[in-house]
């Protein structure tokens, strides 16, 4: 795998660093070459929050990077503080739950996506594993780390309130599912 650097920015408390972390594990358990460092203010609920992970089979160079491959923007007032890292050779996506003015998306993106990550969440699953419907989306945009590998990195994090609620694994899987699932088709379909 060739150097794959990917921001995902969302609000405080939306889950973006726990997203991040899951999948650098993921990568790491993989044997990739794997760096995250996480962005975010002094509030940690109501900021904007960026995480940046980098994966590649070989040695990452820079620990930061001025242009990603992919972003992701989980709220109005993150696709504002992603736009700047967007050039020709990005994927950007945004979730289409939030009015986002057009004149906002950034201009160079090589395509620009809309998925309906909350909304499906809040209608289908549960609006708390949005995040993880994002977790699956990076991974159906990408490839970035194999389906089972982010499975396993999901129950390594998150085991102990499956042990309380198996209920929460099943739930947890089918976004991860969902979230590939929405991805892949959106890229099949071209731009929103």
């Amino acid at each position: 795998m060739a150097l794959l650097r990917i921001a995902l920015a969302g609000e405080g408390g939306q889950g973006v660093q726990s997203v991040a972390e899951i999948l650098a594990e993921a990568a790491y358990n993989e044997q990739k070459q794997t760096i995250y460092i996480p962005n975010f203010g002094l509030e940690q609920r109501g900021g904007v929050s960026i995480a940046f992970i980098q994966v590649s089979d070989e040695r990452i160079g820079a620990p930061k990077f001025n242009k990603a491959d992919v972003v992701i923007a989980l709220s109005e007032r993150a696709v504002g503080r992603t736009a700047n890292y967007s050039d020709q050779n990005t994927l950007f996506v945004y979730d289409t739950g939030f009015k986002v003015d057009s004149g906002d998306l950034p201009r160079e993106a090589k395509k620009i996506i809309g998925l309906p990550a909350i909304d499906t969440a809040n209608q289908q699953l549960h609006p708390r594993v949005f995040n993880i419907i994002i977790m699956g989306a990076v991974i159906g945009l990408t490839n970035m780390v194999a389906f089972e590998a982010a499975k396993e990195a999901l129950e390594h994090k998150l085991g102990y309130k499956f042990e309380k609620n198996p209920n929460l694994r099943e739930l947890n899987f089918k976004a991860l599912e969902l979230g590939k699932k929405m991805a892949e088709e959106s890229l099949k379909e071209g731009v929103f």
